[in-house]
């Protein structure tokens, strides 16, 4: 079992940046998640299906929804297992609570989210 939790969510005013984390931890497999496993972005805003924001693949390649590319940059740190979304220009559409995936094994697992408030 791996379990994730995120951290970083809050309120901003429109134009401002956060920096969110999701640390990943249980078994000794976990060492390697966000190397080994392609891992993702997810949000829901109130009212609305969840949404993938970005992913990251085990050899590099990252990929963003189009409302985000050029705003959202994913990253992943394997020496402290975590995996990071810097979020800059921040919209209000950009309000959400915020969860990171990682899917091992055709298992798929999920934190408890973040809140992220983009105030205008």
């Amino acid at each position: 079992q791996v379990q994730l939790v995120e951290s970083g969510g809050g309120l901003v005013q429109t134009g401002g940046s956060l920096r969110l984390s999701c640390g990943a931890s249980g078994t000794a497999s976990s060492s390697n998640v966000f190397s080994a496993n392609t891992a993702k972005w997810f949000r829901q805003a109130p009212g609305k299906q969840r949404e993938w924001v970005a992913l990251m693949t085990p050899h590099g390649p990252t990929n963003y929804r189009e409302s985000v590319r050029g705003r959202f940059t994913i990253s992943a740190d394997s020496t402290s297992n975590t995996m990071y979304l810097q979020m800059d220009s921040l919209k209000p559409e950009d309000t959400a609570v915020y969860y990171c995936n990682v899917e091992i094994h055709m298992k798929a697992y999920w934190g408890p989210g973040t809140q992220v408030s983009v105030s205008s």
